[in-house]
Parts: structure tokens; C-alpha cells; sequence
């Protein structure tokens, strides 16, 4: 019997890694990121359906700018961290990240 994994939304993804990435600067950043991993580990748990910890991934994603602000914020603090970024995948996530990665260190290279 194969058992299908849930995965999140490309959404929740970025806002997963965008909480992530600037936990260690602010306490509050770490906060929503228990949080918001508490409620995906209900959704899992089949505890919270998926629309309620959507509108969550939402609310916070509009309080942080949109998605687009979200992954491209997420990926100018890896590249200001690390010099690269090296996520790779072939979700929208991915796929749009390297969007906003390409155009960072070809900004920076010139």
C-alpha cells in the first residue's frame, strides 16, 4: 500500500522558508513559523482541513508583501548570506526563485 504524501503549496513553501530564513533576527519571525508548521502538521494529521491553513499561508503572505515579495526577500537573504543560492527543484517554487535568483547575481556580477 502506497501512501501519498501531502506536500504544501508552493505558498506555503515560501512562507515556510521566508519564516526560516529571518527567524534568527527576530523572535517574531520564529514565532509564526512554529506556528505555521503546527498547523500544517494538523492538516497532515487531518485535524485542520487545508482552505483553513490556506487563509493562514494567505493572511500571512499579504502581511509580508505577496508571494512574489515573499520568494524573492527569501531568496536576496540566501544570496546576501551565501554569495549563491542553491535550492533546486522543479516545483513553481523553485522554478520561481531561480527567477529571482538569476537576475541577483547577474545584478551583482556586473
Amino acid at each position: 500500500m502506497s501512501r501519498k504524501s501531502e506536500k504544501p503549496t508552493p505558498e506555503a513553501k515560501a512562507l515556510s522558508l521566508f519564516l526560516m530564513a529571518y527567524k534568527s533576527k527576530d523572535p517574531k519571525f520564529k514565532e509564526k513559523s512554529k506556528r505555521i508548521n503546527r498547523l500544517w502538521d494538523l492538516v497532515v494529521l487531518r485535524k485542520l482541513g487545508r482552505l483553513e491553513y490556506q487563509k493562514e499561508v494567505q493572511t500571512l503572505l499579504d502581511e509580508y508583501g505577496g508571494y512574489d515579495k515573499v520568494v524573492e526577500n527569501t531568496v536576496k537573504y540566501y544570496v546576501d548570506k551565501t554569495g549563491k543560492w542553491t535550492l533546486k527543484g522543479d516545483d513553481k517554487y523553485c522554478r520561481d526563485a531561480q527567477v529571482y535568483a538569476d537576475a541577483l547575481l547577474t545584478d551583482s556580477q556586473s
